[in-house]
């Protein structure tokens, strides 16, 4: 095992899964995953306990992550989505915890070891909705696309949800999924990750680059929204982590030098630049550039 404990990109599931059951030990949770300890186990606590000091908001990120994609998620189902592709799946749990209706289709796809043991410690669990797991390599283009047809050919209203998985795909990766997607009249919408250019340099000065040597992010456009307009997708609902956090009212967890160190940039910063500071990462759900009929 590495210094770090990541050793690969699929291990950041762990670390997820553990902060999810962290958040869920917390007085007023945003949300509850009482099968998240489970999964993430003594792996994902030992990632979490390896990660550099300036990781703190490690935990806070995951959680107000989850909350947006699952406030995403229950607005796609109000306007008639009926199946759900969780690209990219990892430990999470949405089918079990999530109030969902019976007859939403939701299709995991990742690694086949990450889905066995998923399936494995899971056993005797119910979801709520109706659930498929596949074990797919998504950068096998060829099985990628075969999956793809078939569940698209199955449903007629579609969120792909790729959560923490664009950041570590080359942008050649990305675009080629953006293709794969787009190619499907049914794939309605697409939730993904959103850094701000600002966010890769932070990364990287704190350490959590090096941290996570074994599971780099790739994904560093110079022009975000203009790279996923290229590849026919346009936002339809964009929402940033700090400012979801005033509406939660779930402040990052900054140390108390910092948070006064913020506030005095922003006493001093221009309107635009007060903006930028709160938009430096989220999540946006994309749809297609142009309306398709079906």
């Amino acid at each position: 095992m590495n210094e770090s404990g990541i050793e690969q990109v699929s291990d950041t599931a762990f670390m997820a899964a553990a902060y999810r059951a962290a958040e869920t030990d917390r007085p007023g949770a945003l949300f509850r995953d009482p099968l998240a300890a489970r999964l993430a186990g003594d792996r994902g606590r030992k990632i979490v306990a390896s990660l550099p000091k300036q990781a703190f908001v490690g935990g806070w990120t995951v959680a107000i992550r989850t909350r947006i994609i699952d406030d995403l998620i229950q607005a796609a189902i109000a306007e008639g989505v009926d199946a759900v592709l969780n690209l990219g799946a990892g430990l999470d749990t949405r089918p079990y915890r999530m109030e969902l209706p019976r007859t939403l289709r939701w299709i995991e796809a990742d690694y086949p070891h990450v889905i066995a043991l998923k399936e494995a410690r899971l056993a005797g669990e119910t979801p709520r909705c109706r659930l498929e797991r596949v074990g797919l390599d998504l950068g096998d283009a060829g099985a990628r696309r075969s999956f793809l047809d078939e569940a698209a050919a199955q449903s007629s209203k579609i969120l792909v949800l790729t959560e923490a998985v664009t950041p570590y795909l080359s942008e050649d990766a990305v675009s080629s999924l953006g293709a794969d997607l787009r190619s499907h009249a049914s794939i309605r919408y697409w939730v993904a990750d959103y850094f701000s250019p600002a966010s890769y340099e932070y990364r990287r000065r704190s350490g959590m680059s090096r941290a996570m040597k074994n599971a780099p992010f790739l994904f560093e456009p110079k022009d975000y929204f203009a790279f996923f307009a290229r590849i026919g997708w346009k936002p339809k609902d964009t929402r940033y982590l700090a400012l979801e956090a005033e509406r939660l009212r779930r402040p990052a967890p900054f140390p108390v030098v910092i948070r006064l160190v913020v506030r005095v940039l922003q006493l001093f910063a221009s309107p635009e630049r007060r903006r930028e500071m709160k938009q430096y990462a989220g999540l946006v759900l994309f749809e297609p550039a142009q309306v398709r009929r079906t």
